[in-house]
């Protein structure tokens, strides 16, 4: 099998590493729900090479982001529920319908009537949507009710971040940061019982209300989240190539350092920081 520019041949690849008989191991056990962190880090990646604006990175993600498109169709397929043919067929359909303008005789010809427009087909999609779920039993749904605009899409922080302020709208909010502090530490307290519960599934419930918590003091104090996450994740790296540098400048590894010397190169690495300013 050759390389192509031609779907089909992504479509017969994953076809063939799924083949219960002769496909990939790893490939073959795969489910929705284990792909689905593949998925969104892909997501990532495309916008990390967007933010760089390394084109060829930019090629090779989408790509992979591509991959994931047919890897869910595939295993869509494979339960009788749609293929990538499906898929395509749906957002070629709603592109065409949300643009009457475009494909069909429309008399939205300003920004306003095009909005108008584009707001009363998606009105008449959201009741279809509605009906499809109604048809196949599922009965509950995020989209609905007075937090159902935050989309359950985002990251996780910025979903905890936009459900508060959303919240706030109606006087669901704490008055002021301090109590949140008080919270935060309830929050530790039930995290430490849950540890020494040896439970897991109360462990993570726990570490998620204690991460919405630290959320909620960042909104109250202007700090955003994951901006405040992201500057955090650069200083570790930062320190931690210090380490790394470090130990190749004395003949030594990471895997043959103790974490007392690792721990002692962190620590000058904060030293050097405070004197940089």
């Amino acid at each position: 099998m050759e390389a192509s520019q031609d779907i089909s041949r992504l479509i017969e690849i994953m076809a063939a590493l799924r083949n219960p008989e002769t496909g990939c191991p790893w490939d073959i056990v795969q489910t929705f729900e284990t792909i689905k962190p593949y998925t969104i880090e892909e997501a990532y990646e495309v916008s990390d090479a967007i933010e760089r604006n390394d084109m060829d990175d930019l090629c090779d993600e989408l790509g992979d982001l591509l991959l994931q498109v047919v890897f869910h169709a595939r295993m869509a397929e494979e339960a009788g529920e749609f293929s990538f043919g499906d898929v395509v067929e749906a957002i070629t359909r709603k592109m065409i319908r949300r643009h009457p303008h475009v494909f069909a005789r429309s008399e939205a010809d300003t920004p306003d009537a095009v909005k108008k427009q584009w707001d009363d087909i998606k009105q008449a999609e959201k009741r279809e949507r509605a009906e499809r779920r109604a048809a196949r039993g599922i009965s509950e749904d995020f989209k609905a009710g007075f937090l159902g605009s935050v989309q359950r899409s985002f990251p996780a922080l910025t979903e905890a971040l936009k459900l508060q302020e959303r919240a706030a709208k109606v006087g669901f909010d704490w008055s002021a940061p301090e109590p949140i502090l008080d919270k935060i530490e309830e929050e530790i307290a039930e995290l430490r019982e849950a540890l020494a519960s040896g439970d897991h599934a109360k462990v993570s419930d726990e570490l998620g209300d204690l991460i919405f918590a630290v959320v909620n003091i960042g909104r109250h104090v202007k700090a955003d989240p994951e901006q405040s996450l992201r500057g955090t994740n650069t200083k570790f790296r930062r320190r931690f190539n210090h380490i790394e540098t470090s130990l190749e400048a004395e003949g030594e590894t990471l895997e043959a350092a103790t974490l007392e010397r690792m721990e002692e190169l962190w620590q000058a690495a904060k030293a050097i920081e405070r004197q940089l300013g």
